[in-house]
């Protein structure tokens, strides 16, 4: 046992949507489970970065790099017998199946939320550099998971945090 919880060997994807709150749900989830949260988009080259905030959209080619520091991290956090929440959009299967090669005990989770809502708080975020315009671009990349939890975005981030733990088995004392 550790801080008076089961000790585990898992690395939690939040995958979704630019939007969908992966950095915030990622955040309140590592501090409730005191575990380190890690956020996908500070590990962009920055040529991926100039690239989106020029508002074009990354290709496969661009995601590559970025794929592979993820997967590595991901590798050494298991390896190292360390938990840890990782924020990254994984929008398509190929990527999640890159981000799991050689890492039993990673999985994902699903923010999902409709194009609407999501567009209202890409409007309002402010200082990303992922910007509103390029959201249609993300949900046509988008290939849903299957068999994964899925959690519906629409709702205070400290229920999504509740319905997460409760999903993975992580709301036991």
């Amino acid at each position: 046992m550790e801080n008076g919880r089961w000790k585990i060997e898992m690395v939690i994807i939040l995958m979704g949507v630019s939007g969908s709150g992966k950095t915030l749900i990622g955040q309140l989830l590592a501090k409730d489970l005191g575990w380190p949260f890690y956020d996908g988009d500070d590990f962009h080259p920055q040529a991926n970065i100039d690239k989106m905030s020029r508002g074009i959209p990354l290709n496969d080619e661009d995601r590559k790099p970025w794929l592979d520091i993820l997967q590595q991290l991901i590798h050494k956090c298991l390896q190292e017998g360390q938990q840890a929440i990782l924020a990254c959009s994984a929008l398509k299967q190929a990527y999640r199946d890159h981000l799991l090669k050689d890492n039993p005990g990673a999985l994902f989770v699903y923010l999902k939320g409709t194009y609407d809502l999501i567009l209202r708080r890409l409007q309002e975020r402010k200082g990303h550099y992922m910007k509103a315009d390029l959201l249609t671009s993300q949900f046509n990349t988008l290939e849903e998971p299957k068999g994964v939890l899925t959690i519906d975005v629409d709702q205070e981030p400290e229920t999504i945090v509740q319905l997460i733990k409760q999903g993975l088995g992580l709301d036991k004392n």
